[in-house]
């Protein structure tokens, strides 16, 4: 695959979201990456739902279409001894190793960072890092989200927290251990002298992405003693804000909170004198009547479809903007038009619109991730032409389970 990372190659060893999508992340940026699956079970998201029915096998996963494409599909058990030795092999010729099993498991199996060649820029995540008290403690991506303060800010202020509808630790904690791991090969790679550099251990708790965008939670606490709460859709001091409903079912967010921008909304609603109205005049007025204001807002939506509300504020340019379900990302004509959704050839169920490769370069365009492979569909790409292996030695190391 072409991109600035061409040349770069990549083992993924993780499993379910957090490891797989930070490798995945390189991939899509020109890397190789290589995905090491135990033999005969594979990754666990092969078997998360939705399925699709599969006329000659078993049905099959379209979480794992998503979360398995852009890369190479090999087996190897790392528990057994051949199989440790192979997975050496393979890793003194890779850059990056991601994985995030619980802390301690690739040194029980003699595969940590001290274990492997010193020029490995070597990918750790877990749930609360490889140090502290907590690091042994098991978990998955909605301890992130709880133990990062995130969970504590969701959801309505009278009613218990409510979980993000994705997986965002996991997928945020991805992120930044790929700026990280490139980050890491930008540095091993300038080492002065004409010496290859050392590689670098990155430790990606997945509580530490979460607390990491926390904005002014933290300083409000420890300067004010502030301690920040669930606002729900609304925020407390700015007005009117909040997703309100239409004639036809959807919700639209409406951001008008400046002065300028509650001006403009007044003028898209035809009432241009709540602008001036006294109550309303300034931020800190339309704050303290947050209900009063969004619920004239709400009013106005209501007697609207959402493409009559946006095509107003927009003419008046309000910021607006739709709830989209999957339905309105597949209709929408700006999105369409970006290619924000590409065809991916799955080599079990075939093309299958998912989304593009996030963010795009101008001058390296993406091209179109290849489909998440079947469990050991590369073994011997990967076990022969590249490490060396004969036919018969894959054959036996397959006969006995080890591949």
């Amino acid at each position: 695959m072409s991109g600035p990372l061409s040349g770069i190659r990549v083992i993924d060893v993780g499993t379910r979201i957090s490891a797989p999508f930070c490798a995945g992340l390189l991939g899509e940026l020109g890397a190789d990456v290589i995905k090491v699956e135990l033999p005969g079970q594979g990754d666990f998201m092969r078997s998360m739902g939705p399925f699709l029915p599969v006329d000659d096998g078993p049905d099959y996963s379209l979480s794992w279409s998503v979360e398995g494409r852009g890369r190479r599909g090999i087996t190897c058990d790392l528990r057994h001894p051949e199989g440790k030795e192979l997975f050496k092999r393979l890793t003194s010729i890779a850059d990056v190793l991601c994985e995030n099993f619980r802390p301690g498991t690739m040194e029980k199996w003699g595969l940590g960072p001290d274990d492997l060649a010193d020029d490995l820029v070597y990918v750790r995540i877990s749930v609360f890092g490889q140090t502290g008290p907590y690091a042994p403690r098991p978990g998955l991506d909605r301890l992130g989200i709880a133990f990062g303060g995130l969970l504590h800010l969701t959801g309505d202020p009278d009613r218990p927290p409510v979980r993000p509808g994705v997986t965002v630790s996991d997928y945020l904690t991805g992120v930044f251990a790929a700026f990280a791991a490139v980050s890491s090969l930008y540095g091993r790679d300038r080492a002065q002298g004409g010496q290859a550099g050392r590689g670098e251990v990155i430790d990606a708790p997945l509580y530490g992405a979460i607390l990491r965008i926390l904005e002014w939670t933290l300083a409000g606490y420890d300067r004010l003693g502030t301690v920040r709460q669930r606002e729900g859709n609304r925020l407390s001091h700015s007005a009117p804000l909040d997703n309100y409903p239409t004639a036809d079912g959807l919700f639209v967010c409406i951001v008008a909170g400046s002065d300028a921008n509650f001006s403009r909304l007044c003028a898209a609603m035809g009432t241009p004198e709540l602008a001036a109205d006294p109550r309303f005049a300034t931020l800190a007025e339309r704050a303290s009547r947050g209900d009063e204001i969004n619920g004239l807002v709400a009013e106005w939506t209501s007697s609207l479809t959402s493409d009559v509300i946006t095509e107003r504020c927009v003419e008046h340019d309000v910021p607006i903007g739709t709830a989209y379900s999957a339905a309105e990302i597949f209709a929408d004509p700006h999105m369409i038009a970006r290619g924000d959704l590409v065809s991916v050839d799955d080599p079990v169920i075939g093309p299958v619109r998912q989304q593009a490769p996030y963010p795009r370069l101008l001058h390296h365009p993406t091209p179109v991730p290849g489909g998440a492979p079947r469990l050991g569909e590369h073994n011997h790409d990967v076990w022969c032409d590249l490490v060396g292996l004969t036919d018969g030695e894959l054959a036996d190391l397959v006969e006995r389970g080890v591949v």
